[in-house]
């Protein structure tokens, strides 16, 4: 069985003074990042790697995730960035069989479609919303449209 865990990144700042790459995140991001990533270690949802866009705000939401789950330091992967719904699902595709929960930690609006995509779950998946996904599979190339059971959704 794999496990998706899709994120999408904590609130962040709209400061012009940044490009869209390099925006930080906010102090109550920050917070609820923390609070977010508590919750999952409580509730014992625990991926086993973190892979990321290399975005700012999505880099440092994947960091504090990693920290309070002790688990490695993200992965990142440039295609996550401004990536559409088809792009998502083929980087999940190809996603490595060695690892059965991976979590994704990525932006709107590719992330709600997603969720819509594996699930059929209408969710509105305001920052640092997570979302569980389980699937009966044994590789990550065989996830489709309709194929995941969102067993497992909370926002801050």
């Amino acid at each position: 069985m794999k496990r998706l865990l899709l994120i999408r990144h904590a609130k962040a700042t709209h400061d012009h003074n940044f490009t869209d790459f390099e925006r930080p995140l906010k102090k109550s991001g920050i917070a609820d990042a923390e609070m977010m990533a508590t919750r999952l270690k409580v509730q014992a949802i625990i991926p086993e790697i973190i892979v990321s866009s290399p975005a700012l705000r999505t880099k440092t939401t994947a960091n504090i995730f990693s920290e309070h789950l002790s688990i490695h330091k993200p992965l990142t992967d440039k295609a996550i960035y401004d990536a559409t719904e088809d792009d998502l699902l083929q980087i999940i595709n190809e996603l490595p069989n060695n690892h059965d929960f991976i979590a994704l930690v990525g932006h709107n609006p590719s992330i709600n479609q997603l969720l819509f995509f594996f699930t059929r779950q209408i969710r509105d998946v305001p920052p640092c919303a997570v979302a569980l996904i389980d699937f009966e599979f044994e590789e990550w190339a065989m996830l489709g449209e309709n194929t995941g059971n969102l067993v497992h959704y909370d926002e801050a």
